[in-house]
């Protein structure tokens, strides 16, 4: 099985009172009290929705790779 490293993006939302964590290339999401937990749960989301996409026999996307000059 591939090892996918997809970029995760962790912001503060005052309105849920947590920090979201989302993956911009899969479209989900976790929620945590803090920066470390939501890292944590989004690995949970993560497994969850490539294992949804596997059983469903869809693709899976590749990650985006960011380079710099």
């Amino acid at each position: 099985m591939a090892n996918y490293k997809y970029r995760v993006e962790i912001a503060y939302s005052e309105q849920d009172e947590g920090y979201i964590a989302r993956v911009p290339e899969l479209g989900c999401s976790a929620w945590g009290e803090s920066v470390e937990e939501a890292a944590r749960e989004v690995q949970d989301s993560i497994e969850a929705h490539l294992q949804a996409l596997r059983k469903l026999g869809r693709p899976i996307p590749d990650p985006h790779v960011v380079t710099s000059a």
